[in-house]
């Protein structure tokens, strides 16, 4: 569902109150007097709506990036009077106050727990499977490959219930390493799809020569064909560092029952109420909690591409 506009009068905070974020190609009858703002004509109130998310879905990346930092320095009352306003005199309290409550540092060091351990896992065994799968192709290792692949069809929320019964079952409910060791039944699959395609760039006479020189299969995976995987390594690491980092429904449901255990998007949470919500604590906290996963991303992302169409491409 897509909301364009939207009236609210004597709800909490709004009086009166009414936003239209839908327009025809020439607006009639504005009821904006200039739709200009002032001093700069050539910035158009269309602009600044499609900018923070009055487009066609709703929805732009740029435009949230950019309110979660610029209510990052404002206090609760000048969020609640202009959400999307710059801060007028931009403060510091927001941050000194979340890194104290929530423990800031415990909890970068869950999360960076949880994404290793998630993540060396599902580079370990998805290139394993991948280079078997074809180096051993035949009906069975096709079946398997099928096997493996298709949860990728199951969506999260129909098994999380049972995944949660069953993980109280063994013992890996409510753990860090636990939870990282979950994730990788939902990022081999994906890992394991873009391994192979890759794999199959890389000609056997590399395992060939290996083996006439006396190498036995993994020695052969891990020392001559592992490290040609360094391009497709890193997309695989990057895109699932942005995907467990910013998690929020798994770590939900397995580690939110203690703060020891939680992770920085499960304590941005902790700021919104069902009666009352500290947004500006709620946005700081999110800020945070998403910086290291942007930070790694610009840095990397370069590899992305790289390591996507390298398996599209022989000679």
């Amino acid at each position: 569902m897509i909301i364009m506009r939207v009236k609210a009068d004597n709800i909490l905070c709004f009086n009166d109150f009414e936003i239209n974020m839908s327009y025809p190609k020439k607006i009639v009858n504005s009821p904006v007097e200039n739709e200009w703002l002032s001093e700069r004509t050539n910035f158009r109130y269309k602009k600044v709506n499609i900018l923070m998310g009055g487009n066609a879905t709703g929805k732009t990346s740029l435009g949230r990036i950019l309110m979660m930092f610029m209510n990052y320095f404002k206090p609760f009352g000048e969020i609640v009077r202009d959400a999307i306003a710059m801060p007028t005199k931009p403060e510091i309290e927001n941050y000194t106050y979340v890194v104290d409550k929530i423990n800031y540092f415990k909890l970068f060091g869950n999360n960076v727990i949880i994404t290793v351990t998630g993540i060396a896992g599902i580079v370990l065994f998805s290139s394993a499977a991948a280079y078997m799968l074809d180096r051993r192709r035949n009906r069975y290792t096709r079946i398997a490959h099928l096997l493996i692949i298709t949860p990728m069809l199951i969506p999260f929320q129909t098994i999380m219930i049972t995944l949660l019964k069953a993980m109280n079952v063994i013992h890996l409910s409510g753990s860090k390493l636990g939870l990282g060791v979950q994730y990788w039944g939902f990022g081999i699959p994906m890992a394991t799809f873009i391994f192979y395609n890759f794999m199959k760039t890389i000609p056997k006479e590399l395992d060939e020569s290996a083996e006439i020189d006396g190498a036995s299969t993994h020695v052969t995976f891990f020392r001559v064909i592992f490290p040609l995987l360094k391009s497709v390594t890193v997309t695989v690491i990057v895109l699932d560092v942005m995907w467990i980092w910013n998690d929020f429904l798994l770590p939900l449901l397995m580690v939110n029952s203690s703060n020891e255990t939680k992770t920085l998007v499960l304590a941005a949470y902790t700021f919104v109420g069902q009666m009352n919500t500290k947004w500006h604590y709620a946005m700081t906290a999110m800020v945070l909690a998403v910086v290291p996963s942007i930070i790694i991303f610009i840095f990397l992302q370069k590899y992305i591409v790289d390591g996507v169409v390298a398996g599209a491409v022989k000679g």
